[in-house]
């Protein structure tokens, strides 16, 4: 799937690059996807013909800013703004149902462990403290019958984590009902069916859209975009004035 792909490259200089992560692609090797040859680390390095620190990830199905240091100096520097939490990150989602307007979600959640990555790790971890900030943009009602209900109604929302546990956003949006459209380990399936059949949805609906840092060695403010794939752009337009929607307003 991915030979021969060249990643979006976002921001660039001599010490960071940030690129848009397709939906699908790992950040760096994982026993999760042990076969898995094609990752963002190892691939952004050969094409810049330079390694790459990963400083943050996404996860495997979401799209989105993904940022790498050029050294390990900036590596730690940059890992200390994400654990202070001085890092915006700002994401896109489409859920179901028509979520409140703003709202801030305050909801610990267990530590996810891995059968394979995580066999020797703790299993009687505490709860994390886990809180997501959220703003609904806009709304739709689809023709298309699924379960009892002969339209569907989904909102579209703009997620920004204050913290940055495992899964955060999609099982805060678990957590209210309100399901990531396309999400196969939280969302609801008959949803995903439903988009696959009658929108070509293969995806999951949640995308990193902003990252504002920083700068690690000049201290001015950074912020790095990165645009949507053609599966978004499909589904924007069924929102009203999905025109506002753009990467202006984030």
């Amino acid at each position: 799937m991915w030979q021969d792909y060249e990643l979006e490259i976002l921001y660039q200089d001599k010490y960071l690059v940030a690129v848009n992560k397709p939906s699908g692609m790992l950040v760096h090797k994982s026993l999760i996807d042990a076969k898995e040859i094609y990752f963002a680390m190892k691939m952004l390095s050969e094409q810049i013909g330079q390694w790459v620190y990963p400083i943050h990830r996404l996860d495997k199905p979401t799209s989105g800013v993904l940022l790498f240091a050029l050294d390990k100096e900036t590596a730690a520097r940059m890992g200390e703004q994400f654990s202070q939490h001085t890092i915006e990150k700002k994401y896109i989602a489409i859920v179901r149902g028509y979520i409140e307007e703003v709202g801030f979600i305050d909801y610990a959640l267990s530590v996810k462990l891995d059968k394979i990555a995580d066999k020797n790790a703790n299993k009687d971890k505490v709860a994390q403290d886990a809180q997501t900030h959220y703003k609904r943009l806009s709304t739709v009602e689809l023709a298309q019958a699924v379960g009892r209900y002969e339209k569907t109604r989904y909102s579209l929302v703009e997620l920004s984590p204050r913290t940055g546990r495992k899964h955060q956003l999609r099982r805060h949006m678990k957590h209210l009902s309100h399901h990531i459209l396309g999400d196969t380990k939280y969302g609801r399936g008959e949803h995903n069916t439903m988009v696959r059949k009658y929108y070509n949805c293969h995806r999951l609906m949640l995308h990193a859209i902003s990252l504002e840092f920083k700068h690690p060695y000049t201290d001015s403010k950074t912020k790095v975009k990165a645009p949507y794939d053609i599966t978004w752009e499909n589904f924007l337009v069924l929102f009203p004035a999905s025109a506002s929607f753009d990467l202006v307003d984030t």
